[in-house]
């Protein structure tokens, strides 16, 4: 009977020894890897008052840059001194400074946006911006996920002198846009386009560079439909009789939003043919209904918006005869 009570024992005392090493195991190890990943952060700034040195001591060496900062947005930062040093002035970007300076300038002791990846960059300037309602979805945008962060598209230092400096866009739009949207630069010089060129649009009237939640990075109005009703009020609706691929696909089931050889941007040369694409013999059964025997497609002129005039939808005729 003692040598049950002193197994027992034995065992007892090894299981609370195990227990005691598995609970320091597990909450000593996420501690050590957050210290860890925290400090191998390259965008990361640490809030020792003591590493950093201000912008008037950066005003000494980086003179341009420093006439450029004052002239651009980010020079409140240098005024806002309720949240540290951390977020003032050049530092506020480019890390503490006391290190560089102390070394007499070396390049390696502080933060330089051109040898950060793209992710790191957009890192370092979401830190401030990303509670702002546009800039919300970059992370996750087609834009980073090709590589472009915020500093292939925006120059702090040298904007371009343009009505959008407040932007600090290296160039203007859309000329910033056409250097990797070669595509779709041609349609705007199309006969009938959106006059973007001409300067009475611009690209990010439609999209949003920083990410959205819909196809092609497109804003919605503010009752979350299409953007296109912001300008086209006339064909917002809502309807009672909705024409089914303005639902489906929106405004381009029918549009080229950029620019067409057609008229009205459509897609097709002629009205009739783009109801076809959706209305004929094949898909009578399947998709929409089929032209009635009584049309003749080959008479001059005979377009189907004639006398369907409320194709964008209706509130009152299931032909979309009248509004």
């Amino acid at each position: 009977m003692s040598r049950l009570k002193t197994s027992y024992a034995s065992a007892g005392r090894l299981a609370a020894t195990r227990i005691v090493a598995l609970t320091v195991i597990v909450f000593n190890v996420p501690t050590v890897s957050a210290k860890t990943k925290q400090s191998s952060s390259p965008t990361s700034s640490p809030s020792d008052s003591s590493l950093y040195v201000g912008t008037d001591a950066c005003k000494t060496c980086h003179q341009p840059e420093a006439e450029s900062f004052d002239q651009s947005p980010h020079w409140r930062t240098a005024v806002g001194e309720h949240k540290g040093p951390q977020w003032q002035g050049c530092e506020a970007c480019h890390g503490p400074g006391k290190a560089h300076v102390d070394s007499g300038g070396d390049p390696t002791k502080i933060l330089s946006f051109d040898r950060l990846s793209a992710k790191q960059a957009s890192e370092r300037c979401l830190s401030c911006h990303e509670k702002s309602e546009g800039h919300q979805n970059f992370m996750r945008s087609p834009h980073l996920r090709n590589g472009v962060g915020c500093t292939s598209c925006h120059s702090i230092h040298s904007p371009h002198s343009s009505p959008e400096r407040q932007s600090l866009l290296a160039s203007a739009q859309p000329v910033l846009c056409y250097g990797c949207h070669r595509d779709v630069e041609p349609d705007f010089s199309k006969p009938e386009h959106h006059r973007v060129n001409e300067g009475l649009m611009s690209c990010s009237d439609c999209h949003n560079p920083h990410g959205s939640f819909l196809r092609h990075n497109l804003r919605a109005s503010s009752w979350q439909s299409e953007i296109c009703v912001k300008c086209h009020v006339d064909t917002a609706g809502p309807f009672v009789l909705e024409h089914a691929p303005l639902k489906e696909e929106g405004c381009i089931s029918c549009h080229n939003p950029h620019g067409s050889m057609n008229p009205h941007m459509l897609s097709r040369p002629q009205v009739n043919q783009v109801c076809l694409e959706c209305h004929s013999e094949i898909l009578a059964t399947s998709i929409a209904p089929g032209i009635p025997s009584f049309h003749n497609q080959g008479t001059k002129f005979s377009q189907c918006t004639l006398c369907h005039v409320a194709i964008h939808g209706s509130n009152t005729d299931p032909n979309f005869f009248k509004r």
